[in-house]
């Protein structure tokens, strides 16, 4: 399975664990009180991550907003993925954060847990929640507060490149009914067609904590518990394992050592980017890239099934959250409401941040879409998430590449399903104990 590599910043969330200790209230004086945007001159600061195009698209978004509330000014800040971790821990270690900050699924936990975010349940004369899913929302909270919002959000699908299945005469699968049987059958299909021209599948399940999640939801687990503990059951990862072993063993999927090539050289460059292999997964949200990256027809299927549990959920590309020291938290959390609900921002900023989690914001673009991004709304449309998963604790950002490693070891054979499950569990539990 696909999984886009990313530097986690684990050296930023350790210096707020070390150095925010408490962070609650902050700077606002009115934490308590029902928000009032003031009629004087404002200045809020807002900070994100991203690369410079983003930063256009979003300071024009920010001019729009100045221009409908003429006594705030908003100065925009970002740095790299990296730089901006450090930054940010650092800032609010120092109860200097800006305003407004961009906030990602594996640190919010971290950073509300220390007080160090404003709980937008107090805002909700100021921010419009009415259309976002329930299941959106739930995205954004932890210990039941509403600690931020889901800029965009994106579910799990499987990709298939519909020009091999057509070459090697394979049908494709029915999506509303297919199983993981099915998956592995077609899969092996296709590198047999191929004459092991291609392999069917590009990977096994393992290498991101997406589909670990979804196997462990598919069982009738999840990851975490709501007491913010492990809660996965060992036979989830035995079975996802498993799985895997069997795919590489019978040659339907791609070796390991091909899978481990493919976690280096990224989404656009591995096995069903490159045409070696038909059937992948990826968040929906990705289908643009491995598009053009293909140069094929490429297309979006529902996750196999195992019985009639709702294992897929909406993943957040990236929520906005006020820092709980802003000065001005009305201010800020008006430049969220701006940023999430308003039309205009929507027409600046389009999918850059993902699918937009407001349905409204999603059914005003979409009318303007076209090709694969028309796709991923149309899949994600069609796709009945579960109940939303409890958001990664403190201390759990480190899953991903864990993982990677236990996977590692089991697919090349250097230890057991069993083994390897027992041990993750409790290395992982003991980050989050560690966090405590």
């Amino acid at each position: 399975m696909l999984s886009p590599f990313r530097r986690i910043a684990i050296g930023a969330v350790v210096s707020l664990s070390l150095v925010l200790t408490a962070c609650s209230g902050g700077g606002s004086s009115n934490a308590g009180a029902d928000l009032e945007l003031s009629d004087k001159p404002v200045t809020i600061r807002a900070t994100w991550w991203g690369a410079d195009a983003r930063a256009k698209l979003t300071n024009d978004a920010i001019a729009a907003f100045q221009k409908k509330y003429p006594n705030i000014k908003v100065e925009g800040q970002y740095k790299d993925w990296g730089g901006y971790w450090d930054a940010l821990a650092t800032t609010t270690a120092a109860k200097d954060s800006a305003d407004v900050v961009q906030m990602d699924e594996l640190y919010l936990a971290s950073y509300a847990d220390r007080g160090a975010l404003y709980d937008l349940g107090k805002a909700k004369k100021i921010v419009n929640t009415s259309q976002f899913d329930n299941e959106a929302l739930a995205t954004g909270q932890v210990g039941g507060t509403q600690y931020a919002l889901p800029i965009g959000v994106g579910v799990l699908s499987v990709v298939v490149n519909a020009d091999l299945f057509k070459k090697y005469g394979v049908d494709l699968p029915d999506d509303k009914t297919w199983t993981w049987d099915d998956y592995a059958r077609i899969a092996k299909e296709l590198t047999t067609k191929s004459g092991g021209e291609i392999h069917g599948a590009a990977g096994a399940p393992g290498f991101d904590a997406g589909s670990l999640k979804y196997w462990a939801r598919q069982d009738g687990g999840d990851l975490f518990g709501k007491d913010g503990n492990v809660s996965l059951k060992p036979q989830s990862l035995v079975k996802m394992w498993k799985f895997g072993l069997d795919l590489i063993s019978s040659e339907a999927s791609v070796k390991a050592s091909t899978m481990v090539e493919d976690q280096t050289a990224g989404i656009t460059a591995a096995s069903l980017a490159t045409g070696k292999a038909a059937i992948g997964s990826a968040y929906n949200t990705q289908i643009t890239a491995l598009q053009k990256a293909a140069g094929a027809d490429l297309r979006l299927l529902q996750m196999p099934r195992a019985g009639d549990t709702k294992a897929n959920f909406f993943k957040p590309s990236m929520y906005w959250a006020v820092s709980s020291q802003s000065e001005h938290p009305a201010e800020a959390a008006a430049f969220v409401d701006f940023m999430l609900n308003n039309q205009e921002a929507a027409d600046v900023l389009k999918t850059e941040r993902g699918i937009p989690a407001n349905k409204e914001m999603r059914g005003h673009l979409e009318a303007g879409l076209t090709g694969s991004d028309k796709a991923a709304v149309e899949y994600m449309n069609a796709v009945t998430p579960g109940e939303a998963p409890v958001v990664t604790p403190n201390g759990g950002s480190g899953i991903e590449p864990m993982l990677q490693r236990y996977s590692q070891e089991v697919y090349f054979n250097k230890t057991s399903p069993e083994a390897a499950a027992e041990a993750f569990i409790k290395e992982l539990q003991g980050e989050v104990d560690a966090a405590k």
